[in-house]
């Protein structure tokens, strides 16, 4: 199997609950299909009732079209399954500079930067923990912690499966990377459509 085919088929290590998790299941599959990943569905109580459905590239990358075909692609889907009983808005976005951190790769493609995470069960004397990836493996990330508390090694590996919420947390060096990845993106873009141009 390539490498792109496992990161696209990658499962998330964070998932929904709830009305949230119905709604990944109905949404998921469409998003599949038209090449994306699913980060993260979330019903909002913001202008009225909010479905924000983050999703992206499985090369990170998401731009304002991507959102646009994601959005016209679920609707409809969403309409005949009909799981929200009320008026809501869909909101169909990329994850951010500051993203959620949902799968294995984002530990390693993100390495360097500056994360906020919780845990479901106690690591040393605490479940709450902010500091830099400095390396993840099958089972674990590494963090520097940027704030350890007396006593406490500066730098501190978690499960994976003990990882409840995570995030990256803005600096200048995550929004240099984002603006680099995202001109890269639009390069390769701008040369696939001249590249398809010259085949017609």
């Amino acid at each position: 199997m390539s490498e792109t085919t496992q990161t696209e088929n990658e499962p998330r290590l964070i998932t929904e609950t709830g009305l949230d998790q119905r709604l990944a299941e109905i949404v998921e599959p469409v998003i599949m299909d038209m090449g994306y990943r699913l980060t993260r569905v979330r019903m909002m109580n913001q202008n009225g009732s909010t479905l924000q459905i983050m999703a992206e590239r499985p090369d990170g990358t998401m731009t304002v079209e991507d959102c646009e075909k994601l959005s016209t692609a679920i609707s409809p889907v969403l309409d005949v399954e009909d799981p929200i009983d009320r008026e809501y808005h869909l909101e169909v976005s990329s994850p951010g500079i500051d993203r959620p951190m949902v799968r294995k790769s984002d530990f390693t493609r993100w390495q360097g930067h500056l994360l906020k995470c919780d845990t479901s069960v106690m690591i040393g004397n605490r479940k709450r923990f902010r500091g830099v990836i400095v390396k993840s493996d099958d089972e674990t990330f590494t963090i520097e912690s940027d704030q350890p508390l007396y006593g406490e090694d500066r730098t501190i590996a978690i499960p994976f499966s003990a990882l409840s919420d995570a995030k990256l947390i803005l600096t200048d060096d995550l929004i240099r990377e984002a603006l680099r990845a995202d001109k890269l993106a639009k390069a390769e873009a701008a040369n696939q459509n001249e590249t398809d141009e010259d085949q017609d």
